[in-house]
């Protein structure tokens, strides 16, 4: 079997990278979807005069995602970042919902 070429390498990194960019472009999507889904639950909180942030919600929600990270091959601790991330721009949103009422 002979060994790969640069161009064999190349066309592989293409494929590749064609592959990240789906991938990316599905997260985008999704962390859209996640957003619209919890800017209406900032609404309601916002109505109902209940708190932005949840801690306890939180914490359960920061072991799920570590046992969901190890259970798909990821470092648990990028996914406890990502996910407080993401929920500091929850909060961002749920206390603009609430401050405008």
């Amino acid at each position: 079997m002979s060994e790969p070429t640069r161009d064999d390498a190349l066309a592989t990194l293409r494929r590749l990278r064609g592959s990240i960019d789906n991938i990316d472009a599905a997260l985008i999507h999704l962390l859209a979807e996640r957003f619209k889904a919890t800017q209406q639950v900032g609404v309601l909180k916002a109505d109902h005069g209940m708190p932005a942030s949840d801690p306890a919600r939180e914490e359960q929600q920061i072991a799920r995602l570590r046992q969901l990270a190890i259970d798909a091959d990821l470092d648990p601790e990028f996914a406890e970042k990502w996910f407080n991330f993401v929920v500091g721009e929850v909060i961002r949103h749920h206390t603009a919902a609430a401050d405008g009422r």
